[in-house]
């Protein structure tokens, strides 16, 4: 992403440029803070695709939930469309392997939900072209900028 673009700049761009943003780790249960996130999302325009081998062939919040995000992505290709943004609602150790299938998908932009952080992982993405936020609620960010 543009060096000389500060983080709010960035995170403005990112959230006004997506349509569709498959949500890493998103519960069925309706009191975790990755369903009320998802849902708040929804309600404010984005087309939310889960990913959560739990939940995989379930449907939450209207939409099919998908094992992976490469199944995700296959499933919104088929109707012309594409992940812009994967939000990350994972633990720490284990983000790296939802950032490296955001970047091998294509994804605009990799979203680490607050307390997730890996560096290495965030350099990777960028290194690959990705936009990067990390240990930022993509909710608390969309409010804070309406």
């Amino acid at each position: 992403m543009d060096e000389g673009m500060d983080e709010e700049q960035r995170i403005r761009g990112i959230l006004a440029e997506s349509k569709t943003i498959a949500v890493v780790g998103l519960s069925a249960r309706t009191d975790r803070p990755s369903h009320e996130v998802a849902q708040y999302l929804q309600a404010h325009g984005y087309r939310i695709l889960p990913v959560n081998p739990a939940y995989a062939g379930t449907h939450i919040l209207g939409h099919p939930c998908h094992a992976s995000l490469t199944e995700a992505n296959a499933a919104i290709r088929k109707e012309g469309g594409r992940i812009d943004v994967v939000d990350c609602f994972r633990k720490s150790a284990e983000v790296g392997a939802a950032v490296d299938e955001a970047i091998a998908i294509g994804a605009r932009a990799v979203w680490m939900q607050l307390g997730v952080v890996d560096d290495a992982a965030a350099a990777r993405a960028e290194k690959a072209g990705l936009a990067v936020v990390m240990d930022k609620c993509i909710k608390i960010e969309h409010m804070q900028l309406r």
